[in-house]
């Protein structure tokens, strides 16, 4: 399962946080920095994913 989900977080990195850990910091937190740029948005959320 969690290999299906770092593979959402590479094509849709707020989903894959969502996913994770649902409506919290995190999931805004993510959604902030794939605006910024996708690659910081990818790594925070592969982070977020394999922490758990």
């Amino acid at each position: 399962m969690d290999l299906l989900r770092i593979l959402i977080a590479i094509l849709l990195p707020p989903l894959g946080v969502f996913l994770q850990v649902g409506l919290g910091k995190h999931f805004w937190l993510n959604i902030l920095l794939t605006l910024l740029g996708y690659l910081p948005g990818i790594i925070h959320a592969v982070y977020i994913i394999a922490k758990k």
